[in-house]
């Protein structure tokens, strides 16, 4: 346990003493989970003499979120002692990690999964806080609803969720996604070959790159129509420039003696572009459709504020803040970033399969 570890512990202890303290001033009655949280992470500090494993610190987040949420039920306007105990337990949390990141092995797949724990608890620990202050707070479900009451109406939308999934993700973002990730390649390898094209394409390129998004959409509807189409146009013109300079550059990677190495054994362009320059730009382009497997979900997202049928995410999200239906618009929001998040973790573990090699994806 490192010094830093043992101040955050030393720190919420202290506040758990604090709250147990104000309790009793106060003549307050916590419940039973709230009064045995407390009163054993004041008695952690007796970790100055012994040593306690990490999964104390975990047991002390646990039980700390658990009373904190129920108790955060009872009571109305909530006393000091109970976002003392928020706080002791966010600390908990913090301890619990910095000590997994000190345990596990820097690669998954040699600690058993262990790393995933890391994120995990630290999502964890940012909606039990949002979940504690919006309802300790009172703030107005029409500013910020809770987690739980998001988590109600997901349960509730299922269908419509995935009626929006279907058209925005399966159709707009893959369709436009492998449009335009796959022409960037392509020009990329046909520039390559053509130094006027790569004179001529590259500032062209740069200048549609940084067209307006909000301007494009409106046209791209009007082009293509209301449907799919239309957004999975502008989903192509947001992705062709990241892959086609991404490549370009990782094409340019391979070092002058590996160049002349292949002209010695006689290798041909297209020998030496499959056999040297191509794996030496791998990590550029999985870069490229790593960078692009977001900006096409927000592209298609803000492409249907512009025109769509009755259905979709940015449609729903569009017609339901203007009804003040506030928590399916963070339904919507909450699917759209596990989509991203997950179309993302499927081309990271892909690049990691297939440039395992590569110096950047070794570990120390």
């Amino acid at each position: 346990m490192s010094q830093f570890q043992l101040y955050l512990a030393i720190l919420a202890s202290g506040l758990c003493a604090a709250a147990l303290g104000l309790t009793l001033l106060s003549g307050a009655e916590p419940t039973l989970l709230l009064h045995g949280f407390l009163v054993l992470g004041a008695l952690s500090l007796l970790r100055l003499w012994l040593h306690p494993g990490l999964w104390l610190d975990s047991a002390l987040a646990v039980l700390g979120a658990v009373a904190v949420l129920a108790s955060f039920q009872l009571y109305p306007g909530p006393p000091a002692f109970l976002w003392l105990a928020l706080v002791a337990t966010w600390l908990w949390s913090w301890v619990f990690v910095e000590r997994l990141s000190d345990l596990t092995a820097p690669s998954l797949g040699q600690n058993g999964g262990l790393g995933l724990l890391i994120p995990l608890t630290f999502g964890l620990a940012i909606l039990v806080t949002w979940e504690a202050i919006t309802r300790g707070a009172g703030v107005p479900q029409v500013i910020l609803p809770p987690p739980s009451q998001i988590g109600s109406r997901i349960a509730a939308s299922l269908p419509t969720l995935w009626t929006d999934f279907q058209q925005t993700f399966l159709k707009a973002v893959l369709a436009g996604y492998a449009i335009g990730c796959g022409v960037g390649f392509l020009v990329a390898i046909l520039i390559d070959r053509s130094p006027f094209l790569k004179s001529g394409l590259l500032p062209l390129g740069s200048f549609v790159s940084a067209l307006p998004i909000v301007g494009v959409a409106p046209i791209m509807v009007m082009w293509f129509g209301f449907d799919w189409q239309s957004k999975a146009a502008v989903v192509v013109i947001m992705t062709f420039f990241p892959m086609l300079v991404n490549t370009i550059a990782g094409l340019n990677a391979a070092s002058a003696i590996e160049r002349d190495l292949m002209r010695t054994y006689a290798a041909s362009y297209w020998q030496t572009l499959l056999k040297l320059r191509l794996p030496a730009a791998a990590p550029f382009i999985f870069n490229a459709l790593k960078i692009c497997s977001t900006l096409a979900l927000i592209g298609a997202i803000v492409a249907e504020f512009f025109g769509s049928p009755v259905a979709g995410m940015g449609f729903r999200i569009s017609a339901e803040i203007g009804r003040m239906n506030v928590d399916m618009v963070w339904a919507e929001i909450a699917m759209a970033a596990l989509a991203g998040s997950v179309f993302y973790g499927v081309v990271a573990l892909v690049e990691r399969g297939i440039t395992f090699w590569h110096p950047s994806m070794r570990r120390a």
